[in-house]
């Protein structure tokens, strides 16, 4: 070998939400091949593992310099970064391959493991578990005390939706999300019948499963008509329900509650007469209905209207609508 050849240096990066061990099949060649591999971090999740493989790797924290000299004479030397990336390593080696003056190893950044889709929702759950351990107000939440928050989370997506600003529509989406998060710890604590984001999760792929059989079964459905009917029909062999009206939550507003009920009538086949009685309730109940069977969510109509109301009101102030 060649004392003149500079080498190579070989940065292997992995995901820590990746369980470790679980490397590419370049990665393992790499490491397997390697003339040298070096970690500064002794207590870095990947080393067991590499060690089992029976992967060498010595403890050291070389110098940009130390490391490109280990390189001489066409050795492969792979560097396990530490979790905080070894930044004075890098900068290091980039300041000399910049310098000119250097004949520099070939440098290589290979990723051992990748983010798999909705990885950083381990972040979430991991962030959520330490704030409720050690923050004095999330640490005293219940389910009772978060509930109103959860109503308002939901109202405040919705309007991101109806404003069509998606930077909001992003956040409002992320604090709902974190209202399920936090619920979710919050189970993990109940003495008798605990449950954790995992089980949420697995219910309601279970759940989504089950009603699309079309996707995941052998059944078809190839309009939106056959996909709710499949939905529909499922749902109700899953609930066994006495009356058209269970599960429809009374605590809703007025609006989306006569819309849900209509719904309800109208999919089941039922003729049922509007109750008769004085009062504006009894019109809104009955345009609530017609709207519903014409398609429309009134509930989502009447806040257009409200949002237009407003719009007059702040013009009417001198203001310009938003």
């Amino acid at each position: 070998m060649n004392a003149d050849t500079p080498g190579r240096i070989v940065l292997l990066t992995a995901s820590h939400r990746v369980a470790p061990g679980l490397l590419s099949w370049p990665a393992w060649q790499t490491l397997h091949a390697a003339d040298r591999v070096l970690c500064a971090d002794a207590g870095h999740p990947q080393l067991p593992y590499l060690r089992e493989a029976g992967v060498a790797v010595e403890i050291a924290a070389p110098t940009a310099q130390e490391l490109v000299d280990a390189c001489a004479g066409g050795r492969t030397v792979v560097v396990v970064p530490s979790g905080e990336g070894d930044s004075a390593l890098t900068d290091g080696l980039a300041r000399m391959a910049g310098s000119g003056r250097v004949a520099m190893p070939d440098l290589e950044l290979l990723p051992g493991s990748y983010d798999l889709p909705g990885a950083r929702l381990l972040d979430l759950v991991e962030v959520m578990d330490r704030i409720r351990r050690e923050c004095p107000w999330s640490s005293r939440q219940t389910h009772e005390g978060l509930a109103k928050y959860g109503i308002e989370e939901a109202y405040e997506l919705v309007e991101a939706i109806e404003d069509g600003d998606r930077d909001e529509l992003r956040e409002e989406l992320g604090d709902v999300l974190l209202q399920v998060v936090f619920h979710a710890r919050i189970a993990q604590e109940h003495d008798e019948e605990p449950f954790s984001i995992d089980d949420v999760a697995g219910t309601i792929v279970d759940k989504l499963i089950h009603r699309h059989p079309h996707v995941f079964g052998e059944e078809r459905a190839e309009t939106p008509e056959e996909v709710k009917e499949h939905w529909l029909r499922t749902k109700a062999i899953e609930k066994q329900r006495e009356s058209v009206t269970d599960g429809v939550p009374l605590g809703q507003p007025g609006l989306a509650l006569v819309a849900k009920l209509a719904s309800r009538v109208r999919n089941a086949g039922l003729d049922v007469s509007l109750p008769s009685g004085e009062g504006i309730g009894y019109e809104l109940l009955a345009l609530a209905v017609r709207a519903e069977a014409e398609g429309v969510d009134p509930e989502a109509a009447l806040r257009a209207a409200g949002r237009a109301y407003r719009d007059a009101i702040r013009a009417a102030e001198g203001h310009a609508a938003q």
